[in-house]
């Protein structure tokens, strides 16, 4: 007697939230790249204005220069760290902040809320966005800067070690606090006349685009408020001779501070965007 079977197949299983969040990811990478105003504003901004800064000072000599000119380092050597800083803030805080706020204006979060897709899903496949074209922004920002412009770069491991929690922390902390401040834009044509200028300004008295100790006190203290300016300094404490250490605030890297204000933006931002978040805005 043979055995009859059934011709009922087994039901595939819908994907978890994690598998949603990763397959999210590559979505969001095709996304920013066919983007060109993206491009221009978050990913090549910083390699155009370290071009700019290279072209326009180095005439003038080394940084930190001894009185007879020998020593100090180079005009692209001193602004590449404030670059990298700046390129993880575009990447996460401005990329982010712009494109969620033009996803709520424009209804595609309100048709991804009627899907399986989850909040924390949707914050993966952002995340992981930023991380994936941060690590690609940087990599081609070190290989620029070390044989377009001949910036020597560091050879000790600890450095690099610095360099990775330093990027990690700073990625991680602009990505969700762009998630954050993409609640305040009324709209997604505003988001850029809302998002831009705080980006900007925080560039300018964090110590990215011109030397933090050449800013009034006042000034440094209020960058040192927000996590800019750490990321410059993390960068810096990898990028700069250790006696350049001596011009920062304290006089010194104080990296057990950037890793604490890091570290706070963090949480600040991840309590933030997951309060505010939503699929379409309350006053819709």
């Amino acid at each position: 007697m043979t055995a009859t079977t059934t011709g009922t197949r087994p039901q595939k299983k819908a994907p978890g939230t994690f598998e949603l969040g990763l397959s999210r990811i590559g979505y969001e990478t095709r996304l920013y790249f066919r983007s060109p105003d993206t491009l221009f504003f978050t990913f090549f901004f910083p390699f155009i204005m370290l071009g700019i800064f290279t072209a326009a000072f180095s005439a003038s000599g080394n940084i930190g220069a001894n009185p007879d000119g020998s020593g100090g380092v180079s005009v692209g050597a001193y602004y590449l760290p404030g670059m990298l800083a700046a390129g993880m803030l575009l990447s996460g805080v401005q990329n982010l902040a712009v494109d969620i706020a033009g996803e709520k204006s424009d209804g595609t979060l309100k048709r991804l809320g009627g899907t399986p897709l989850s909040p924390l899903s949707y914050f993966l496949g952002k995340i992981g966005q930023v991380f994936v074209t941060a690590i690609l922004q940087a990599g081609l920002l070190l290989l620029v800067a070390r044989f377009l412009l001949d910036i020597a770069l560091p050879t000790e491991p600890e450095k690099w070690a610095t360099f990775a929690w330093v990027f990690l922390f700073g990625v991680i902390t602009s990505a969700f606090l762009g998630i954050a401040l993409a609640s305040v834009p009324r709209s997604g044509k505003s988001a850029t006349a809302v998002v831009i200028p705080v980006v900007l300004v925080l560039q300018f008295i964090s110590g990215v685009y011109l030397q933090f100790t050449q800013l009034p006190e006042w000034m440094q203290n209020l960058a040192s408020i927000f996590p800019l300016k750490w990321m410059a300094q993390g960068m810096r404490s990898v990028f700069l001779p250790e006696s350049f250490a001596g011009a920062e605030q304290t006089g010194s890297w104080d990296l057990v501070w950037v890793a604490g204000a890091l570290g706070m933006w963090l949480v600040v931002g991840l309590v933030v965007s997951r309060v505010t978040f939503r699929w379409i805005r309350r006053d819709a």
